[in-house]
């Protein structure tokens, strides 16, 4: 199997398991709603960075490398590496994780697991998912144009979810973050 049928391979399971997520994952009525729009903004952005940036990768501008399989490489692996992150978060909430920002009946907060190393792995992984996808590409402006808009999409949502946890948990989400950081162990 070559690179180009394992990114295709890659790519299906990854859209639809989002897919998946987005349809059975929801906030039930009952949940307080926090969303203020983030998920829609992030899903708008998800599709016109993706979109753009394969297309440029199509066009050679910006291309980086020598016809070497290093990049495609590098990028299939931080692909994987983030679902996995992704995947681990998600799993780790476990009933409590929905797409929309939500609190449910008797959330807890959790900060064990892959949570003691940073409040937003789901995220991170997505992140680094998206890195990928542009280094995938051999092509330093589909990296730019599939990872920055992104990036800015998930701080918003951060923010957004930030201030529902901080609402919600008060001092013990204030003392959680001063523990951990958003997204980078002991970075960021």
């Amino acid at each position: 199997m070559n690179l180009g049928n394992i990114i295709i391979t890659v790519s299906v399971f990854w859209i639809g398991s989002e897919i998946i997520l987005a349809r059975t994952r929801r906030s039930q009525s009952t949940d307080r709603r926090f969303d203020k729009s983030s998920l829609r903004i992030l899903w708008i952005t998800i599709a016109l960075s993706v979109n753009i940036g394969v297309l440029l990768s199509f066009q050679r501008i910006g291309y980086i490398g020598n016809d070497s399989l290093l990049f495609p490489f590098a990028g299939l692996v931080l692909i994987v590496c983030g679902l996995l992150i992704r995947w681990l978060a998600i799993i780790s909430l476990k009933h409590q994780f929905t797409v929309d920002i939500s609190i449910t009946r008797n959330h807890q907060l959790v900060t064990k697991g892959i949570y003691r190393f940073v409040r937003h792995p789901a995220y991170a992984g997505s992140l680094l998912s998206f890195f990928g996808l542009g280094l995938f590409f051999s092509n330093y402006l589909s990296i730019l144009i599939i990872f920055l808009p992104i990036c800015a999409a998930f701080l918003y949502r951060i923010r957004v979810e930030e201030k529902a946890l901080l609402d919600n948990f008060g001092e013990e989400y204030v003392n959680y973050c001063a523990l951990t950081k958003r997204l980078i162990p002991g970075i960021f």
